[in-house]
């Protein structure tokens, strides 16, 4: 899958009218010097030839460089990286406890007016698009209300933990709630599914109190089905990111591949996909773990 994602990306980009060279040096450069810059980052030859010079470097720790000071992609991604990643997995966080408290009880109440409301709150997310969430936050909560920075540089959390929450507050909710939304649904009928099983009635009907059967079987149980469907969640919220991180202006990997494809940059480009893929590919593997610690049955199988 990497190597088709990283085949796949070289292939299109190299498809692009704009002319790198001219991207890094200016329209008013002489063409020795674009003929130069052509050679020297090997931009004259075919696209395949650069293709396999590229893989070549991969193998030997080299993502090679980009733009007129030949800046290093592998520094590039390596600043960006930790921020797409604290962006996706604080999103995945809100989406998770608001999915959890919402599904049980919708689950637990389940045909009362609580739950016909969870089932509406959780389309409406499900259906809210998070780069319009995030220009709609950005309007009343830093615009309109002044409460939250919606720009500006990025702290780290260890240097001043108040200035990077208001940071992220805002960009992790609108990339969380449509998940939220989704994973409240998976939730709410995996308990229903589980609350209606011959060993919840059973447990019951022997004097366990109800909690106790709901807190130690049913909810550990019902919780296999979103395991399974976590790691695609996963993945769609590191899509999110990208954009979510260009309407906040937050430098992780989406700002980094805007300004590859802005300055038609493949190498930046080719880096920034390269690296999300391989993060998918090994998260994915990660909840395919969770799932046999889980449910101890597949082990067996």
């Amino acid at each position: 899958m990497a190597f088709g994602v990283t085949f796949l990306v070289f292939f299109l980009m190299s498809f692009s009218k704009y002319d790198p060279a001219v991207a890094a040096l200016g329209e008013n450069s002489s063409p020795a010097a674009l003929a130069a810059f052509r050679h020297e980052m090997g931009y004259d030859r075919p696209w395949w030839e650069q293709f396999g010079s590229y893989i070549v470097g991969l193998f030997q720790g080299d993502m090679g460089v980009y733009g007129v000071n030949k800046d290093s992609v592998a520094q590039r991604v390596a600043d960006a990286f930790p921020i797409t990643l604290q962006l996706t997995f604080i999103g995945l966080l809100i989406a998770i406890i608001f999915a959890v408290i919402f599904g049980v009880f919708a689950a637990l109440y389940r045909d009362t007016w609580v739950d016909q409301t969870v089932r509406v709150l959780s389309i409406i997310a499900i259906a809210t698009p998070s780069f319009w969430l995030g220009v709609l936050l950005i309007y009343v909560l830093q615009i309109k209300l002044a409460w939250l920075p919606g720009s500006g540089d990025f702290v780290p959390f260890f240097e001043d933990p108040e200035a990077y929450i208001a940071r992220m507050a805002m960009p992790c909710f609108a990339l969380g709630l449509p998940v939220a939304g989704q994973l409240t649904r998976i939730i709410r009928t995996s308990m229903v599914e589980e609350l209606d099983k011959d060993y919840v009635r059973t447990a019951i009907g022997a004097g366990i109190p109800k909690s106790v059967v709901v807190a130690r079987n049913v909810f550990r149980n019902a919780l296999i089905t979103p395991i399974t469907t976590l790691g695609m969640k996963i993945g769609y919220l590191m899509g999110g990111a990208i954009v979510i991180e260009v309407i906040f202006a937050l430098p992780g990997m989406g700002t980094a591949m805007f300004d590859g494809i802005n300055g038609n940059q493949p190498m930046l480009v080719q880096g920034v996909v390269l690296v999300v893929a391989i993060a998918f590919i090994f998260i994915n593997i990660i909840v395919d773990l969770l799932y046999v610690l889980i449910n101890p049955r597949i082990r067996t199988v």
